[in-house]
């Protein structure tokens, strides 16, 4: 998910079912770098692709997406929580500062 192009492709397929061919459309790219990245979201399992006739669909996975998306909050959530926790280290070392410069007149 880190190449704009594959997040690109995924927010397509959220609106549902597209062919190779559909997916390359709107992109500056060959079909065969469009297929790689395909294969890339294909290999992380957020994409099936399934012949029909001639044509390849490919559909996204949602609940690969939900299992990205949890994965996601609960790191934020951790991230956040740190940042609370240096926020008041910090505090307190400011305090201590001030205090101490109080102390010797500063």
């Amino acid at each position: 998910m880190s190449d704009p192009t594959r997040r690109a492709m995924v927010e397509r397929l959220s609106r549902g079912p597209a062919s190779v061919h559909g997916l390359t459309e709107p992109f500056a790219l060959s079909q065969q770098m469009i297929s790689k990245h395909i294969a890339y979201l294909v290999r992380a399992r957020l994409v099936t692709k399934t012949k029909r006739g001639r044509e390849s669909i490919c559909t996204l996975r949602p609940e690969a997406i939900k299992t990205v998306s949890d994965w996601a909050i609960s790191y934020r959530q951790f991230w956040e929580e740190s940042f609370d926790k240096l926020g008041e280290v910090l505090k307190r070392m400011k305090e201590e500062e001030v205090r101490d410069d109080k102390q010797r007149g500063e």
